[in-house]
């Protein structure tokens, strides 16, 4: 059996941080306070947020937290907030990505299989009540992409073709293009 490891977990995330930071950087600077609804955050808010969302993972996976409670997510959940209201400029966004997802996978690489394979409980109703580090961690790459495809549906109402979907194109017309030869 092939165990996906610390190094893999870690290069996955670098793939997905680097397509957030090509939105971020193909977004213009004076359309990062657009967002779809008023009661939807703006694309600065959503960089931002994934942005600093890492941060609270290495917290408790550093100190190797057994069991996570409502009171310590809370207090984590706050601790960002503030973190992501820091970040106002497109520079400062974009920096901020660079280097936590940097940080972030220079911490993946760090991790043991016995760290990655150890369990972390949760209180009632949470459910289930127990995961392993591993699957915590790779829920910040899912979370991550979760919050990047909504900015590729913002690209699409400001009018920009996101990155992937033109890569895409491009593929598939390079492919036509030869397969008429």
């Amino acid at each position: 059996m092939t165990f996906y490891g610390a190094s893999d977990l870690a290069a996955s995330f670098r793939g997905v941080r680097a397509n957030t930071i090509t939105i971020a950087d193909e977004i213009p600077a004076e359309k990062y306070d657009f967002r779809p609804a008023p009661d939807i955050k703006s694309v600065a808010e959503q960089l931002a947020h994934i942005a600093v969302s890492t941060s609270w993972q290495i917290e408790v996976h550093s100190a190797r937290v057994s069991h996570l409670d409502f009171a310590m997510f809370g207090a984590s959940l706050a601790k960002s907030a503030s973190e992501e209201q820091a970040l106002k400029t497109k520079d400062a966004i974009l920096a901020a990505l660079r280097d936590r997802g940097d940080q972030f996978s220079a911490f993946l690489e760090g991790l043991t299989e016995e760290q990655l394979t150890e369990k972390v409980t949760f209180p009632p109703p949470v459910k289930p009540s127990e995961k392993s580090r591993f699957e915590m961690l790779l829920s910040a790459k899912e979370h991550e992409m979760h919050h990047r495809a909504q900015l590729m549906v913002y690209e699409r109402l400001l009018g920009i073709v996101p990155h992937l979907t033109r890569r895409r194109a491009a593929s598939a017309a390079a492919a036509t293009a030869g397969s008429t030869r």
